[in-house]
This record gives C-alpha cells, structure tokens and sequence, in this order.
C-alpha cells in the first residue's frame, strides 16, 4: 500500500511539471509570436491560466503532504508543550473544513460551469473549478489522515502513506 501511495504522490508531482513545462511553453510561444511576428496564439492565455490554476492548486496538495507549508510553531512550542499534540490535531480539524468548504464551494461551481464551452479552447469553462475539487479532496484525505495519525506522511526516514 506504502507503494502504491507513493506513486501517487510522485504522479501528483510529475503532472505539476509537465503542467509548468506546458505553461512556460505557452507563454514564451505567445511572446515570441507577439513581439517578433505581430501574431498570437490566442487559445494560450487560456490555456496557461488553467496550467497555473492547476499547478497552484495541486501545488497546495503537495505542500501541505509534506508539512511545508506556512507555520508558526515557536510560540505553542515554547509556552504549551505539552498542548502541542492537541494544538496540531485541532489545527488538521480546522484544515479539514476550510478544504471541505473548498471541494463543496468549487465542486458546485464546476457543475454550475461544465456546460459553458470556452470560445478559444473548446474546453469547458468547469476544468478551472475541478482542480478545486481534486485538490480539496486530496487536502481533506491528507487532513485526516493527520488527525488520526500525526506521524503519517513523514519524511523518508520516517513513516509515510
């Protein structure tokens, strides 16, 4: 399971690049054409901002999977150690409904939007809302995960799911 978990995760990562190889791609593409041959792609404004949603997004994901998002630990360290425990699961509590509020909030919003057809790509406008949808899943999983299990998710040495 450990495995397959991993390959997960490494797939997440591996799409963020592509995703910002595509996007780098797209944008230089479109700077080239405009300043060297007054032309333009105009399907890549779109597409690049969709790149960067996702990438943004699944970023998020990724991050707070490995506990490297933003914290301010020296204060509940230093004053509560022995709250810290409780402190951190009450903090996954939090997470767990602000990314709930997130999958339901864009998951409405891309039903809402599945049917409106981009005039310049020909996707449906909801793509940009779905990524909020995976990403708010997979924040919710690594959430409670973490309230029940504060050590997964750790680093090589440690455990990891």
């Amino acid at each position: 399971m450990s495995k397959l978990a991993e390959r997960l995760w490494n797939s997440i990562e591996a799409v963020i690049a592509v995703l910002m190889i595509v996007m780098i791609a797209l944008v230089f593409t479109n700077v080239v054409l405009r300043y060297g041959f007054s032309s333009s792609l105009r399907p890549s404004v779109e597409l690049s901002r969709m790149c960067f949603v996702w990438v943004v997004m699944l970023g998020a994901v990724v991050v707070l999977r490995r506990d490297e998002h933003l914290a301010v630990t020296e204060i509940s360290d230093v004053l509560f150690p022995r709250a810290v425990p409780f402190l951190r699961r009450l903090g996954w509590v939090i997470i767990l409904f602000a990314v709930g509020m997130l999958f339901w909030g864009s998951f409405r919003q891309m039903m809402a939007n599945w049917n409106n057809i981009s005039q310049l790509t020909g996707l449906p406008s909801g793509l940009f809302y779905a990524a909020g949808v995976i990403s708010g899943g997979l924040m919710a999983f690594v959430a409670a995960v973490r309230i029940f299990y504060p050590d997964a998710f750790a680093t090589k040495d440690g455990p990891t799911l």
